[in-house]
């Protein structure tokens, strides 16, 4: 019989300790001396557990705790593997290289960043992906820039900012869906409500980017020449190519589960790539969707650029995240986190701090956990009700959850979306960061409305309550 796991009382102040201790060692390590992240999360879990042992927990507890916080990201995984496939046959298929030499005759405009952050943009809404759009389309202008001596790093803070824009619009994502849901909102006046901050955000992004996009240059052109060269030398270019993409598109316009539409994009992409080659070479397929495709073109640039994807490329990604949601389910059995949230009353007594709490406790979960379902479901179910009490509607916590919840996960270097991020696009968290600017703009903006009260109701300006906290349904034993 499955049992509730127990958590443990302790004092807000202590938690609030233990949280800035974590934060301090894992940032050091990683921001200030550049170790990988599974050292300095592994750091975190010591601590943890030194922690849990002084407190006398009994360490099977903590182990089991681990366990059940690592359990949590198992659907992720899974996803993460079949995207990491994707790419490969991708590659191999030419869909990728196709979506690269579309790519690069739009340099031959002025407005570069501005392209990718539009044309990601559009095609997260559409299939509700940001992953998938970033490891696709977001490989293609990385790898476009890369070989045309445009920078990487902003390309991808473009690629992320619009993958992002469409993961929080796209009535297809499931933290579109999800949100609506823990607010208790119809989910396209979720997504009418959430213009009033998402469509600002949008164009100050794009006015940036149109700002600081490249000028065309005699360098480019020759670059321009040589890479589409050898895409055609190399046989990867041709109008099918796209089909696997278009199957894509649609399977997740129709809302078909995630593994079978990306399953259906990984075999049309291998059929295509067998037609291309002229025959069936069985273990040369398997190689490719594990080890990933190798470009061996000869050309330093091409082959960097093509050499990407399969599942041994996910490898680095997931044993992150399996730490750092291990790490998320020790927070949970020492009762940090709890703690955590039960001190935001003292400062609850104004419609403006329960927006910028609850936008900051959003923010401090992707940092402290590095999950983006965590960073929804727990502000959504502390605040829901005391939203209410102040007047506000759903829509208005929901949008609160999307604005400081989704789109601040990319930016965490040790978080599920960073360290997937980071690893398909060869860019680290850190250094595009700066550049990834819708997902600074949004949670910006809807601080500002929550202190200007722009959108939100004219009444109900103080009140008190005390922070009720649900226990997640998926850290039980």
């Amino acid at each position: 019989m499955e049992q509730q796991q127990k958590v443990l009382v302790i004092r807000p102040v202590e938690a609030a300790f233990i949280a800035v201790l974590l934060m301090g060692i894992i940032g050091y390590l990683i921001i200030g001396i550049k170790v990988v992240p599974q050292i300095a999360i592994i750091a975190g879990i010591a601590l943890l557990l030194i922690y849990g042992v002084v407190k006398k927990v009994n360490f099977l507890e903590l182990e089991a705790a681990m366990a059940i916080g690592a359990k949590s990201g198992i659907a992720s995984i899974m996803i993460f593997f079949f995207i990491g496939m994707l790419i490969s046959s991708w590659m191999a298929s030419g869909t990728i290289p196709t979506f690269i030499y579309l790519a690069v005759d739009l340099v031959s405009g002025k407005f570069y960043y501005a392209i990718v952050f539009v044309v990601t943009s559009i095609i997260g809404v559409s299939i509700g992906s940001s992953l998938t759009t970033a490891a696709t389309l977001g490989v293609a202008f990385v790898g476009a820039s890369t070989a045309l001596g445009i920078s990487p790093v902003i390309t991808a803070g473009a690629v992320v900012s619009g993958a992002f824009f469409g993961d929080k619009m796209s009535p297809l994502s499931d933290t579109t869906n999800l949100a609506a849901s823990i607010a208790g909102v119809d989910l396209f006046d979720h997504i009418k409500n959430m213009l009033w901050t998402t469509i600002p955000a949008f164009i100050f992004s794009l006015i940036v980017y149109v700002v600081i996009s490249p000028t065309e240059t005699e360098q480019n052109i020759k670059q321009m020449g040589i890479l589409k060269g050898e895409l055609i030398t190399l046989n990867l270019v041709h109008w099918y190519s796209l089909l696997p993409f278009i199957i894509l598109t649609i399977l997740a316009a129709k809302k078909v589960p995630a593994i079978a539409t990306l399953s259906a994009g990984i075999l049309s992409a291998l059929l295509i790539s067998v037609w291309m080659n002229g025959g069936i070479d069985s273990k040369g397929l398997f190689d490719l969707l594990y080890s990933g495709y190798k470009s061996a073109s000869g050309v330093q640039e091409v082959d960097s650029m093509l050499t990407r994807g399969g599942m041994e490329s996910m490898m680095f990604s997931i044993s992150v995240i399996l730490l750092a949601l291990s790490m998320g389910g020790l927070l949970f059995r020492l009762g940090i986190i709890p703690a955590l949230i039960s001190l935001l009353q003292v400062v609850l007594t104004r419609v403006s701090l329960l927006i910028s709490t609850t936008a900051g406790l959003a923010v401090a979960v992707n940092f402290i956990i590095g999950e983006q379902y965590l960073s929804i479901l727990l502000p959504g179910n502390a605040f829901k009700e005391h939203f209410k009490k102040a007047g506000l509607e759903p829509k208005h916590l929901s949008r609160v959850l999307e604005d400081a919840g989704t789109v601040v996960n990319p930016l965490v270097p040790w978080s599920v979306c960073g360290v997937f991020l980071a690893s398909v696009l060869g860019v680290p968290v850190a250094d595009y960061f700066p550049f990834a600017l819708f997902c600074l703009f949004s949670p910006l903006l809807t601080l500002i409305y929550g202190f200007t009260g722009f959108t939100l109701p004219k009444h109900g300006k103080k009140y008190s309550f005390k922070v009720s906290i649900r226990f997640p349904q998926f850290l039980k034993r």
